[in-house]
């Protein structure tokens, strides 16, 4: 009878949160490195899953059938095996058991062999309009870029590298400058930041993106996340995007406005927790209008206004005097080529993760809000949905959860301030798995409270100036992989605000955690969502609520961009284990070098890299940091090292408000 029972396994992988769900007959045995296994099971036929951590041992554990029941026993593993989050060192499986090893959460089903489980073609991305960069759900899924049969780029790009002369023979505007920036965003922006800083001239430089401002699309996902400009931001914020040098801090410089105001207990307030965090004191972190007003201040002084241009990049190219060519739209019909010798590819996220099972919801009852566009009931928490908060103020309502990381206790946040006006609302977290241990790396672990992992705010400063930094710039791809894995992304911020939220909540009532499985989400005769999750011990059970809230992230992987897809497949780019662009410890794209020319990518896409927090201030700045000593040692024009003298005068043009060059 068991031979014909396949386990069904289902985790998100600690660093990305991409879904897994590997298939597979017992035994199956659970490790490091299972090069070799113990004599009684060497001549089995065993499924080997390799778990790629170093809190994972080289044999942690063996799932196999005793007497028809399903063991799992530890393998005496230095991080020991949870059951339902206690530890184990042998225990039966159940349908729907909970199992931990290191950081991999894993949930175990049982199913037929002969009926495998059937995959929904459900686009599960929200994708940004690429005429307006907004989220929109009613997007459908891009077309992969390729210039074979369309006007546009013409069929010079469908070679390995475009003659210039036949760019300009085409009779469309052809420009050219030593630098150009794709994407338009903070990436782009810090990079050229620091460009100007360094000596290179703006009229060299041209960016090209939808969005006039360097950090607009990343406001946008803070205010829809719920995080508005007086708001302080959630996650670590130590670099200032606005001053390379770090001095004056965002803490400083509030600090001295309130003092100037009169408000000497707030400014001291600033210091404390500067010099005291972050074990006698909450670490600092700006407010999101700071930021951007700050932003705003620089954007003056390097002659932002002078470099971007309104465009969407559709393909880039190699040309044959060695530099990169891109195909871009400046609107309907009006299209265009730039060349440059020098390129930086950062374009962000370019979807919003949306979970499959509420996608389809949305498709099957379409009940577009008028205001936003978005499901009254169904939301990405990235997307516009005030309407959720204004009818819980006005009617109370049930709130479905979905996720548990920094943006899920913003949301919380938002409804706890929303239940100051109106008494009638809950509150029902849904976590897939319970979470009994964080992640762990030699004598550190993060700490885990009522199943949040908490993010440690030094993590981004670790690998941007210490040890772990120089551990990952030696590691091997494998390595970098386990080290990633064990270190774990962006979970949920270490801030007391929300945390009393919590146990106010979970104290009074109004605030639930579940746990299950989603099998579908249904519409009830009243219009509500129904949710149908399995949960241990008590089969399928139902989820009723007016909202539901889904917060599990963004995407960056290169499939998900057209852009990226057609550069990775024209010129047969690899990529690292996380499908991200595999680049060089300077950040620079090795396999796209055209001669002189050289590429460069930054933020999210380069996830797996040389660099862990990539996406954060501090991972931008760094990344530009070393593409432009990278630049400054091929001595491209107006481009060089900041000695101390050079680095002293340009902070000081910096202070006064002046141009760098």
């Amino acid at each position: 009878m068991t031979n014909n029972i396949q386990i069904q396994l289902r985790w998100d992988e600690p660093t990305t949160g991409d879904r897994r769900e590997p298939r597979l007959s017992a035994p199956i045995a659970f490790g490091r490195d299972l090069t070799v296994l113990p004599p009684e099971i060497e001549g089995q036929r065993v499924a080997r899953m390799l778990l790629n951590s170093h809190q994972v041992s080289r044999y942690h554990a063996l799932i196999d059938w005793e007497q028809n029941q399903l063991v799992v026993t530890d393998q005496k593993s230095t991080n020991g095996t949870f059951v339902n989050g206690k530890p184990q060192t042998r225990s039966v499986l159940t349908n729907g058991d909970t199992l931990q090893i290191g950081p991999y959460i894993i949930t175990i089903t049982f199913a037929a062999a002969s009926t495998p489980p059937p995959t929904p073609n459900i686009n599960s991305t929200i994708h940004f309009n690429p005429n307006t960069n907004v989220p929109d759900p009613n997007l459908p899924p891009p077309q992969r870029a390729t210039p074979l049969g369309s006007n546009f780029p013409p069929s010079e790009f469908q070679k390995e590298k475009v003659s210039v002369q036949a760019l300009h023979a085409t009779g469309l505007s052809v420009g050219e400058s030593d630098y150009l920036a794709i994407g338009a965003g903070l990436g782009s922006y810090t990079w050229v930041d620091l460009l100007r800083v360094c000596g290179a001239n703006r009229d060299k430089i041209v960016t090209l993106g939808l969005d006039e401002k360097p950090y607009a699309r990343y406001k946008r996902l803070c205010m829809n996340s719920q995080i508005p400009l007086h708001e302080r931001l959630r996650s670590n914020s130590d670099s200032c995007p606005d001053n390379i040098w770090g001095w004056p801090s965002y803490a400083l410089r509030e600090s001295w406005r309130d003092f100037t105001k009169g408000n000497l207990n707030r400014s001291f307030k600033y210091l404390w927790q500067v010099f005291n965090e972050p074990t006698f004191a909450e670490t600092y972190t700006p407010r999101s209008g700071n930021v951007f007003d700050s932003i705003d201040r620089e954007v003056k002084r390097i002659g932002w206004d002078r470099i971007y241009r309104y465009g969407r990049v559709q393909t880039i190219r190699k040309t044959d005097d060695d530099r990169y060519c891109v195909a871009y739209s400046r609107g309907q019909g009006n299209h265009a080529f730039h060349v440059a010798r020098y390129l930086h590819l950062a374009i962000g996220y370019p979807a919003i993760q949306f979970l499959p099972d509420l996608q389809a919801y949305r498709e099957k009852y379409p009940n577009p809000d008028p205001k936003s566009g978005v499901n009254k009931s169904v939301v990405n928490a990235y997307e516009d949905h005030n309407h959720v908060y204004e009818q819980l103020e006005r009617q109370g309502g049930k709130v479905l959860i979905r996720g548990r990381g920094i943006v899920a206790s913003r949301i919380l946040q938002r409804i706890y301030e929303a239940r100051k006006r109106n008494r009638n609302i809950t509150v029902l977290h849904l976590m897939r798995s319970p979470k009994p241990m964080g992640n762990k790396f030699e004598k550190a672990q993060r700490l885990v409270k009522n199943h949040y992992e908490f993010q440690p705010f030094n993590w981004p400063k670790a690998c941007w100036g210490g040890e772990l930094r120089v551990i990952m710039e030696k590691a091997s791809p494998d390595e970098r992989k386990r080290l990633l894995t064990d270190w774990g992304g962006t979970t949920t911020a270490d801030r007391r605000d929300w945390q009393r939220i919590i146990e106010e909540g979970l104290r009074e009532g109004w605030y639930k955690i579940e746990f299950g499985e989603v099998q579908k989400v249904e519409r009830n005769a009243q219009n509500r969502p129904i949710t149908y999750i399995q949960e241990k011990d008590f089969g399928q059970v139902t989820l009723d609520a007016d909202f539901i809230i889904d917060a599990t992230g963004l995407d960056a992987k290169v499939q998900t961009t057209p852009l990226l897809d057609d550069l990775v497949k024209h010129y047969n780019l690899p990529l690292n284990y996380l499908e991200r662009l595999p680049v060089a410890n300077n950040f620079e794209l090795v396999e796209m070098r055209n001669g002189k020319g050289q590429m460069y990518a930054a933020g999210a896409i380069t996830l797996g890299g040389p660099h862990a927090a990539v996406d954060s201030f501090l991972g931008l700045q760094y990344a530009a940091l070393y593409a432009v000593d990278g630049l400054a040692a091929a001595r491209a024009p107006g481009v060089h090292r900041l000695n101390f003298m050079s680095s002293f005068g340009q902070w000081l043009k910096w202070v006064f408000n002046q141009s760098p060059s």
